[in-house]
């Protein structure tokens, strides 16, 4: 009687703690005799990347279902830094897509390793590359390098990372099997050629040393192009390559930094391609795709696809790039890659011929490809109302300055900064703005005189100020930049001076902080709309039935978009995306919200439109 209650107690803590006896049962995985081995045995990996930040919890499963049905066994994702530490001394491991373990659990669920990528670094096209926007406020911080204040805030977060997954380490029962130590370090090294190698090689040495102490097993590896493992590679750590699609290449790469033996894998394969605004959408066809992944197969090469699936940049959680022609490049919103899984889930044309590939070559049986997602459109959704967001500023105490300060210096993240500044005289002339991140409208007593933009490298109009006028501009920071050496230099609003005809405008700068990171109460404001003036549109609809939608933004400028409260991301007319994609789980049955703020309000809208297709390739 007593071992009999003793039992049924038992049984009842594992399934309240959810330890079922799988859960609990341990494995190994390990590097051995140049292969992958899962409790000993041969495994080669075919994985593919997915970062849950990009993707509504709601909609994991589902996801990870379609990437077994492909006929991978391993999921790959990034953890960003910034994403669970928004501000010093808040995290977020627990809400919506933030909840990390609960993804790992629903991986395992499904049957899949997962390989976790926790950085600090990450890129990812991701705002700032997975940095936290704050630790630039700390003059004394050197980002990505061998600098005390930045390695211990590292140690922070590394720590408190494990704290979330390391029990679900494939050691304790769990499906994580590898992890990444710091990401494409070669690249920097070979792109900072200013610090000295033995400068960047403690750094990396300090990552790895960090990892392991929080907790983290291994096996630890580091992914670079295989002609950068001089600089990215670090001791006792399995070197993988990025888009390299040369077998010998590879193998006599890896073999050079890691004692002339394997495994050798490609982390990232590359089935897409990243999209700027105001560049054309890149394509990979599925026949250059099928016959690499062939390639693969036939040489037993472990691979993981960058992107499989991925998802949508919400929010303002997308980065930039920057090349020779443009001084800043922003990622577009959708972050759909030409993936095999397109972003809101579907199976494309790649996806299928990448499953039938994997079906003639797996020796582990392939599910049945899911059911999609419902896709809905709606009737043209009217917007019942339009308030001027300068009319916003009435309840906002702006922040005082003889110049103009960053967000950095505001204590703001992301959004925008209204800077304004009443003149006492006249003036007028070329005014110059060189200090600008990103794009700003510019005003002179509420009239749009222009626009600046660092993505076209436009930093000066020619203005006329009028006695006792103010002048405005409503910057906007369109992205930190994720890669390169510039991501040193990443401060945005107005980071230097502005100079009208030649000399600094200084004295009685007003900021306006409008970060939006929440959806604005537009119920107290008076109903006003006027062409050329940034405006708020709201609006309700009904819903019958749920599912996912796009809405059309073909007709509209430049701003941001939330339904229900949610930061859909960024449209602007210069493309290539046209639409935004709405998941339906955030939809409800009955009423809905949506609030639009248009930046350029060239023309004045009455309605939204939504469509059953995503447009990203419309260039205007």
């Amino acid at each position: 009687m007593f071992q009999s209650s003793f039992s049924k107690g038992y049984l009842g803590l594992l399934l309240a703690t959810g330890l079922t006896a799988q859960a609990q049962q341990k494995h190994t995985f390990e590097i051995k005799d140049g292969q992958f081995r899962y409790d000993g045995q041969p495994t080669q990996i075919h994985s593919g990347e997915m970062h849950y930040a990009r993707v509504p919890k709601e909609y994991w499963r589902h996801r990870l279902k379609m990437m077994k049905a492909m006929g991978l066994n391993t999921v790959a994702t990034y953890v960003f830094w910034n994403y669970h530490h928004p501000t010093p001394g808040t995290w977020d491991f627990k809400t919506g897509s933030h909840n990390l373990p609960e993804f790992l659990k629903t991986a395992q669920e499904e049957g899949l390793f997962v390989i976790l990528r926790p950085g600090p670094y990450a890129c990812a096209e991701w705002e700032f590359g997975g940095y936290p926007w704050w630790l630039q406020q700390n003059k004394n911080l050197v980002i990505r390098a061998n600098n005390q204040p930045f390695l211990d805030s590292c140690n922070v977060y590394l720590r408190k990372l494990a704290g979330q997954v390391k029990s679900y380490q494939v050691s304790h029962g769990g499906p994580v099997i590898m992890t990444q130590v710091e990401n494409e370090f070669g690249s920097y090294v070979s792109q900072r050629p200013d610090v000295p190698l033995a400068e960047h090689r403690k750094y990396n040495a300090a990552i790895k040393q960090q990892l392991a102490a929080a907790g983290f097993e291994g096996p630890f590896f580091t992914s670079d192009a295989s002609t950068l493992f001089e600089g990215g590679a670090t001791p006792s750590t399995l070197p993988t390559a990025n888009g390299e699609d040369n077998v010998e290449r590879l193998k006599k790469s890896v073999n050079q930094y890691h004692d002339g033996q394997g495994p050798y894998m490609v982390a990232e394969y590359y089935p897409g391609w990243l999209d700027h605004w105001g560049e054309p959408f890149t394509r990979v066809s599925t026949e250059q795709v099928t016959k690499q992944v062939e390639t693969y197969l036939k040489n037993d090469v472990s691979f993981n696809f960058y992107m499989v699936h991925g998802g949508t940049n919400f929010g303002f959680t997308a980065g930039a790039n920057y090349n020779e022609e443009h001084n800043i490049q922003p990622d577009i919103t959708s972050y759909d890659y030409d993936a095999p899984i397109s972003e809101a889930g579907h199976v494309t044309p790649k996806y299928t011929a990448i499953r039938e590939l994997m079906k003639r070559y797996v020796k582990y049986p392939v599910p049945a490809v899911p059911a999609p997602i419902p896709v809905i459109t709606l009737p043209p959704i009217a917007l019942s109302k339009a308030v001027e967001l300068f009319d916003l500023k009435r309840d906002l105490k702006p922040v005082s300055n003889d110049t103009p300060l960053s967000f950095e210096d505001l204590g703001q993240s992301h959004g925008y900064v209204l800077y304004s500044k009443r003149f006492t005289q006249p003036a007028q002339g070329k005014l110059e703005v060189k200090g600008l991140r990103d794009y700003a409208t510019v005003y002179v007593n509420g009239k749009l005189v222009g626009e600046l933009n660092r993505q076209q490298n436009k930093y000066e109009l020619d203005v006329q100020i009028p006695f006792n006028a103010t002048l405005e501009l409503l910057v906007e920071n369109m992205g930190r930049i994720n890669y390169g050496a510039d991501i040193v230099h990443n401060t945005k609003g107005i980071i230097s001076p502005i100079v009208l005809n030649g000399a600094e405008v200084t004295g009685n700068w007003n900021m306006y902080k409008l970060p939006f990171d929440r959806v604005p109460d537009l119920a107290k404001y008076p109903a006003k709309n006027k062409e050329g003036k940034p405006t708020l549109y709201t609006g309700f609809f009904e819903v019958k039935q749920t599912g996912d939608t796009f809405l059309d933004m073909r007709s509209w400028g430049k701003g941001i978009v939330f339904v229900n409260g949610h930061n859909l991301g960024r449209y602007w007319k210069i493309g290539p995306q046209q639409t935004l994609y709405v998941p339906g789980c955030w939809l409800a049955k009955g009423k809905n919200a949506v609030v639009v703020l248009e930046q350029q309000n060239d023309v004045l809208h009455k309605e939204l439109k939504t469509t059953d297709k995503p447009i990203l390739e419309d260039a205007q």
